[in-house]
């Protein structure tokens, strides 16, 4: 005789079956194909790039201000440091820094909103007024006041930016299970007597796969921009090499006004391109879990497939070969 299938098992494969659509669907995008790439190498650059370009990021090697040379590809500081190898050196302090900030803030946003959300009562009420206290209040001043008060570093600056920067997700994934917590498939959970975390970890956290992933990619956006940016403003250990303090150096030795442009560029650049390519994959995500984006783009392929206009209220059929 066999057995029947209960509405958390149903619940479940139909929740595996949508994270397995959704990641088919992410790989065929190509705006997240070409930001994973971007991604990837910029990892495998902090991972394995001191590996390949040897050299003491502080160590002074030449002249300052010397400009790209064959023998300094990216020149060197105002105070004789290779750029290059600063560069690659600073990457794997900042990413290290940016994306597990960037799952800190995720964890403890998701945590947060997700008691909140599914619990409710005085959890929900107390949980969202710290919320609320903390969305409130400016995050670089908070960040700039509280690492002022630290020990500089690296450390410092990630822990300040989780403290200014997990509200955000906490509230948008509040609201997200609080719309799932009235679904057929959760109150069938309830009835059936699963345990509530249970229910929040089987039924109700698959179903927010790509909401986890865009907030995880949002926040490490946020922690590598204002990573970069407090360090630029001196408010870290300026003796450790990373892509903010490279900038700050940069300044300090008035590479704009000396016409020094290559202190500053490589940094800027890495700096814009992972930005960009994190950007990438949340317009990819976007496209994949919206709704309206989702039926625009199926319509536009379908009229393109037809040889129509897309967006136009009429549709116009090309002639070939005019």
């Amino acid at each position: 005789m066999g057995g029947e299938k209960g509405p958390g098992m149903s619940s479940a494969n139909q929740a595996k079956k949508q994270r397995s659509g959704f990641i088919w669907q992410l790989l065929e995008n190509r705006k997240a194909s070409a930001g994973a790439i971007l991604i990837l190498f910029f990892v495998l650059l902090g991972l394995f790039g001191p590996l390949l370009v040897k050299g003491d990021p502080s160590a002074f090697v030449s002249a300052p201000h010397q400009p790209p040379s064959s023998e300094y590809l990216f020149g060197t500081t105002g105070q004789g440091q290779d750029v290059l190898v600063q560069t690659i050196a600073g990457a794997r302090t900042s990413l290290a820094v940016g994306f597990l900030t960037g799952f800190a803030v995720m964890v403890i946003g998701a945590a947060v909103g997700m008691i909140a959300g599914f619990f409710g009562g005085w959890i929900d009420s107390v949980l969202s007024f710290i919320t609320n206290v903390f969305l409130i209040i400016p995050g670089l001043p908070m960040a700039v006041v509280i690492a002022a008060y630290l020990k500089p570093g690296p450390v410092t600056i990630g822990v300040v930016l989780i403290i200014t920067g997990w509200a955000w997700n906490a509230r948008m994934l509040r609201a997200q299970i609080l719309s799932l917590r009235e679904k057929d498939f959760v109150l069938a959970a309830i009835v059936s007597g699963e345990g509530r975390l249970r229910i929040i970890f089987r039924e109700v956290l698959p179903n927010m796969t790509s909401l986890l992933m865009s907030g995880f990619i949002s926040a490490t956006v946020y922690a590598i921009g204002a990573q970069v940016g407090l360090e630029f403003l001196g408010i870290g250990d300026v003796s450790v090499v990373t892509w903010g303090t490279n900038l700050y150096w940069a300044a300090n030795n008035a590479a704009l006004l000396t016409g020094a442009w290559w202190t500053v560029v490589p940094t800027g650049v890495c700096v814009a391109l992972i930005g960009f390519a994190l950007v990438l994959v949340n317009f990819a995500i976007d496209e994949i879990t919206n709704p309206r984006l989702r039926a625009e783009g199926t319509w536009t392929r379908l009229l393109k497939s037809h040889d129509l206009e897309p967006g136009l209220s009429t549709p116009v059929v090309r002639r070939h070969g005019s």
